[in-house]
């Protein structure tokens, strides 16, 4: 069953187009992600499924229902907001059973439902603490239980790690996708961070300019890239232009060629070329190595065992035919 179904939908502001006719189907039980920078469009998508947005034009479904028009409190979604909005002067308990209070259920039963859910994230006992208490991944997890002890049947999560540090933040990723797995429903998943799509999400919607690129499994997306916005911010491909790419008997066409699928050194059965070092970084497990050849600049991860060769010379690299991947008509 479709969850989430946008059909041409469209917000503008003022002349500002931040979401330019969309068409999309989330599919219920599925973890989404809508990736791409600031102002591509992807939050206002977010903020239409939540209802703090009208859509200028379109058509909205959620589980089948129309959403225009239909405020936040009656669709049934929730929201974790990446700056988590909790009540300071609330208890933890008091913050998670507060939309349960809101809804009119029973305080035994409201704190009982808060009780569970932040077992459900790994926070039990922690509920006679002030949110002032607790870490900044704590508070992310009681964002996290005050959305799901209303049994949402789709929760949006507006980057909601985005105010954590590399490794809490590498450590939420796995958790929210086993949490996800775990109750079996929509999550939509708004970043920024090309890493955590493709960590968490089993499909992707690539935005810019409030349109969606592509859309696809993360590895799709990241292998077989339909344009060039898609293959330089989705792990920061090689982008080679045409005459490069028609030099190595591709034909005329942009192409995109990830750094990991380039070897130093000629192989058989590989495609190779040759040209002057003009960079080299030590990266800890890689070295990044950079190259001119035939009017690209090329960049390539070596492996750290490796000598790497010095800026000035003149190296041969490879790849495998298929790593390398044509786009035609690509923006």
């Amino acid at each position: 069953m479709t969850a989430v179904l946008f059909q041409q939908v469209s917000r503008h502001f003022g002349a500002v187009r931040a979401v330019d006719s969309v068409d999309l189907a989330i599919a219920e039980g599925e973890f989404f992600a809508m990736l791409g920078p600031s102002g591509s469009g992807k939050t206002t998508c977010l903020r239409l499924m939540a209802g703090f947005e009208q859509p200028t034009s379109g058509h909205i479904e959620i589980f089948g229902e129309t959403a225009e028009g239909v405020p936040p409190y009656r669709r049934a979604v929730n929201t974790v907001f990446q700056d988590y909005a909790l009540f300071p002067h609330l208890s933890i308990l008091e913050n998670v059973a507060y939309g349960l209070m809101v809804k009119g259920v029973g305080k035994a039963e409201r704190l009982k439902a808060a009780e569970e859910a932040l077992a459900m994230v790994k926070l039990p006992g922690y509920g006679t603490r002030r949110p002032g208490q607790l870490s900044g991944g704590q508070r992310q997890r009681v964002a996290l239980a005050r959305a799901l002890v209303n049994r949402p049947r789709v929760l949006l999560l507006d980057e909601p790690l985005g105010a954590l540090d590399l490794k809490l933040r590498e450590q939420m990723q796995e958790e929210l996708k086993s949490l996800q797995k775990s109750l079996g429903i929509t999550f939509v998943f708004v970043t920024h961070d090309q890493g955590e799509a493709l960590s968490m999400a089993d499909r992707i919607a690539v935005f810019s300019d409030g349109k969606i690129q592509q859309l696809g499994t993360p590895e799709e997306v990241y292998k077989r890239p339909k344009t060039r916005f898609v293959a330089d911010f989705v792990g920061s491909s090689n982008v080679l232009p045409p005459d490069f790419v028609d030099g190595l008997g591709y034909g005329r066409h942009y192409a995109s060629l990830r750094p990991e699928d380039i070897a130093l050194g000629e192989a058989p059965g590989r495609k190779q070329f040759s040209g002057r070092v003009t960079a080299a970084s030590f990266l800890g497990a890689a070295n990044r190595v950079t190259v001119e050849a035939n009017g690209a600049r090329v960049a390539a991860m070596l492996p750290a065992s490796i000598t790497v060769p010095a800026e000035g010379e003149t190296v041969t690299l490879s790849f495998l035919p298929q790593d390398l991947h044509t786009m035609d008509g690509a923006q």
